[in-house]
Order: C-alpha cells, then structure tokens, then sequence
C-alpha cells in the first residue's frame, strides 16, 4: 500500500542545511521506530488479558504487563530523542535563514521595505518551525507505520486487512486535494501579514504628518480594512484546516467503527468468515484484542501526516517570498561591513563619466574631483542625483558606467570598508541605534567624550539637556531630540572618531533659521581644519558657504 505520496525536493526543503537534513533523516527514522514499537506493545497488552480472561496463570499477565511498560519506556525515549533533533534542525535552520538575509540584505540597497522585511524574519519564517518539527517525521511514520501494519495484520483477518486497506488510501487522497487549497490559503495569508507589517510602519512613521493634516481617522479606516483582510485570510486557512480534519477523521473513524463491529460479531461467532482458518473459524479473543488496539494506530500516522500538511503549506508559502526576495533586482553595497583599518591615501574624492541605473531611470552625474580639504555643495532639484552621488561615494551602489575614485584608488569590493572608516554620513533623515549616547559617539560603551568636540558641534547644550546626559539611550528613532540636534550629534560624532571626509546630505533641510546656521558653523569649521567636506541641499545658504557648488541636470541621460 502506498501510505503517502513520494515526497520531492521542494522550495521549503532546499531551505535545510546539510545539518539540519542529516538531523532530520535521524529523527524520521527514529519517531517511525519508536511508533512502530507500538506492535509489540499492543501484542503484550492482548496476551495479558487473553491470558486473563481465560484463566491463564497470574505470571503470564504481570509479565506481559512489564513488557509493555518497558516498550513504552523505550517507546518514549526514542520519541524525544526524535522531537530533541528535529527542534535543534529547527533551530539551526531558523538562525541560519534569519542571518543569512539579514546579512545579505544589509548589503544591497532598495527592493524589500523594512516591514515586510521584518514580517518575513519574524512571523513568516517562524512558520518554517511546525513545519520542521512535524512534516518529515509524520511523513517517515506515514510511509512505514500502516504497510507494517497491514503486514502483520493480513495474516490474521483478510476482512479487517481489507477495510483498512479500502479506507486508508482516502486519507491521503483528501489530503492531497484539500492540500492544494491550503497552500492556496496559506499564500494568501503571508501577503496579507506582509502588507500589514508594511502598512503599521508606514502609519507610524507619518504620524506627526497625519495628525497635521487631520487625516488620523481616514488612516485607522485604512488600518481596520487591513485588519479585517487579514482576519479573513486567517479564517480562510482555518476553514480549509477544519475541513480537512473533519473528512479525514471521517474516513479513520469509519475504517475503526468497521473493524471494531467485525470483532465484535467475530467472537460472538455470529462471523465466521474472514480469517485464513489457521487458527479455527472466526478469531480468537487475543487476535480480535489484537486488531482493535491496531486499528486505530494504523490511521494515526496518516492523521499525523494530515495536521502537518498544512504546516507544509505555509512553509512554502514562506520559501516563495524567500525566493522572490532573491530574485529582485537590488543595488549591491560593496565591502562587508566590517570594522578594517582606514584606507591610506588622501582624503579624495573623484567621479568620471558615472552613470547608475535607479529603477527605470537612468542617471547621468557630471565629471566631480573634490581634493583633500576642500568643500563641495552638490546642488539641483529633487530627484537629479543628489543622494545617489552620496549613496556612490560611499560604496553603497555600484556605477553602470564610469568610475569612482577614493583616496587615489578605484573604490571597489575590495577597499570599500576601508573607505568607510574614513567618512562620516550626515543624512537627513537620523537612525540612533538602541545604545546610550556615549556609545554611539564613541563607539565603546566606556569611551572618552572631549567636551570640546561637544562644543564644537553645537551639541553640549544637547546633552546637558538630556535626563541621563551621555548614558541616556535615545532609541533607533533618536526619540528625546530633534531633526536638527540629532544631525550635531552625528557632526560630533564625526569629529570624537575623526572622520576625515563628510557626507551631508541636506543637514538643514526642514531646520529653522538659527539651528540651520550652526550647522553650516560646524560644516565650515571641520572644513577649514583640512577635512573634505561634501553636502547636497537645496540650502542657498549653505551652498555659499562651501567652497564650490557643481549643480546637477534635471534631465537624465
């Protein structure tokens, strides 16, 4: 009998490592002979009370009944070593995927937003865990458990070996179609708790801007329909679940109540048919004590099989969006982000003949040499090249054409990080990490801050000010201060690690007057100190104040 279908290497199975693989081949094997201890333990338990039943010494019941505890402990010491395998494969399948896209998204830039993101490493990929931890190992009991059962229960009835042999192939045949609908179901779902993740983020971050403009009540309207979209996705995968269950413990229930009633007229000696006649018409109190505590053991690994084939669903719901995430186009970040000695060289910066694709656009940047100590604004409308230019000096795109040159080098995979740890980035839009103040200006929880560096920043009335001063945690949102304060934090950043080129991208966009000139105090002073300083704004101001401006075409090339 063909218990289950053969399974193949699907989406969701090449997410498994070699470890995890090696660990859930030994855990299928061993949850499918931990079950199948079961025969000898149902064939103890009938002995004992045949023997009791018909007078048989006390001996033949107590040793029977010690057998079966013994199985039983065996039974269960080899079930959780299974479930102790499968969690670990689980486990170190989870960490693995987690850190291999956070790694490599945290080297590419565009594609993914931050909430799906976020949805995919937290509740979407936790799916893969039920999936793990119950799909292959229900599958090794389902392709071994009811063959061995029909083999050794076929000898004694061909009757009751021929209802469950009718009945057991409905089980996997409803799985597989109603299968069908739940991974259907199931994919319908991810994308609804995606675009949820993606929607709550969006709202939060365009508070300030909703309550301005009164449009709080039209934003919950939006976030109740989302809601009621996934609630009905989820009911959706429940329905399906529910009637799974529900045929599938129609058929087993039917299968049981068949060959229960078979027993039952057999040793009544109402049926005779039905056996071999090895053993005399109709079945003996042990065999038909046999077959009842078999019967329904012999539906449960397909049952098993059923409650995971959802999981199975979800799962490779999962592994699309893990495979369409690998698919999209994303801009490579050059280097690996990690902490390298400074590049040698001097502090400049060169473009010739760039041009970089930004999504259906393709940008055209002017031929730009910025030498060491020199201040540059790089200056047009929204939209000509302002932020990429930066997004290039820094490595974080790579050109289509052209070259861009730092520090008397071609900037490349290999020099990127060492590039970095020159530079300090400005840009307007401030992420302070969940670290106290003092370690991020410093990078050590313990490090030295020189109050002149403060001062010179504008910034030692921002940290008199703050309840914990240095050691208080502003939080990735820099929460506790403003636009412009948080951007002379990053300036006294730069001056504490004695960054030697800056990259400030609009640092006086939406600041009032007053705050705005100190900015540009600070920008003029790090530049006369001999740093190479490169700003991009609309600021006519702050334009004046460097010492050359390139301005940028509208018209892409």
């Amino acid at each position: 009998m063909s218990s289950a279908p053969e399974p193949t290497r699907t989406r969701a199975e090449s997410l498994l490592g070699p470890g995890a693989q090696r660990q859930l081949r030994q855990s299928s094997r061993l949850s499918a002979l931990a079950a199948a201890l079961w025969l000898p333990q149902a064939a103890a338990l009938a002995w004992g009370i045949a023997g009791w039943v018909e007078g048989a010494p006390l001996s033949r019941t107590l040793s029977m009944a010690l057998a079966f505890a013994l199985l039983g402990l065996l039974r269960g010491w080899g079930e959780r070593r299974a479930a102790r395998l499968a969690y670990r494969a689980a486990d170190e399948t989870l960490h693995a995927r987690r850190q291999a896209l956070l790694d490599r998204e945290s080297l590419r830039m565009g594609g993914t937003s931050s909430a799906a993101l976020a949805a995919l490493l937290t509740e979407k990929l936790a799916a893969l865990g039920p999936w793990i931890t119950r799909f292959r190992p229900a599958m090794a009991r389902a392709r071994l458990l009811p063959v061995l059962y029909l083999a050794v229960i076929l000898p004694i009835s061909w009757a009751a070996g021929l209802v469950l042999l009718v009945a057991g192939p409905l089980i996997p045949l409803f799985m597989a179609l109603v299968g069908m609908a739940a991974q259907e179901a199931s994919r319908k779902q991810m994308v609804e708790v995606g675009a949820m993740n993606t929607l709550l983020i969006d709202r939060i971050s365009a508070l300030p801007d909703l309550l301005l403009l009164n449009a709080a009540e039209a934003s919950r309207a939006e976030f109740t329909a989302r809601a009621e979209g996934l609630r009905e996705r989820t009911m959706a995968v429940l329905r399906v679940a529910f009637l799974s269950s529900t045929v599938l413990e129609l058929f087993s229930a039917l299968g049981v109540a068949m060959v229960a009633v078979y027993v039952g007229f057999s040793l009544l000696g109402e049926i005779t048919i039905g056996t071999w006649g090895l053993f005399g018409p109709g079945l003996t109190l042990f065999q038909g004590l046999f077959l009842l505590l078999l019967a329904p053991d012999f539906f449960q690994p397909l049952r098993d099989l059923a409650a995971a084939w959802h999981d199975k669903a979800a799962a490779e719901a999962v592994a699309e969006d893990l495979a369409a995430i690998d698919a999209s186009e994303r801009a490579p970040v050059l280097g690996q982000g990690a902490e390298v000695a400074p590049l040698p060289g001097p502090a400049s910066v060169a473009l010739a003949g760039v041009q970089v694709l930004r999504g259906s656009q393709r940008v055209a940047l002017p031929d730009v040499h910025v030498a060491p100590g020199e201040s540059l604004a790089l200056r047009g409308p929204s939209g000509v090249g302002k932020s990429t230019a930066f997004d290039l000096i820094a490595g974080l795109l790579v050109p289509d054409q052209g070259q861009v040159r730092v520090a008397g080098q071609v900037l490349d995979h290999d020099n990127a990080d060492a590039w970095r740890a020159r530079i300090a980035y400005v840009p307007q839009q401030v992420h302070i990490p969940d670290m106290t103040l003092r370690a991020f200006l410093t990078g050590d929880p313990a490090g030295d801050v020189p109050p002149e560096s403060l001062r010179r920043a504008r910034a030692e009335r921002i940290v008199a000010a703050l309840p914990e001063g240095l050691e208080t945690v502003l939080g990735e949102s820099g929460a506790g201060v403003s636009g412009g304060e948080a951007r002379r934090l990053l300036l006294a950043r730069a001056l504490i690690r004695g960054a030697e080129v800056i990259l400030a991208d609009e640092p006086t966009a939406d600041l009032d007057i007053t705050t705005g000139a100190a900015i540009i105090e600070v920008l003029q002073g790090l530049a006369a100190e001999g740093r190479t300083v490169i700003v991009a704004t609309h600021d006519a101001a702050l334009a004046g104040a460097m010492g050359r401006i390139v301005d940028l075409e509208a018209a892409p090339c």
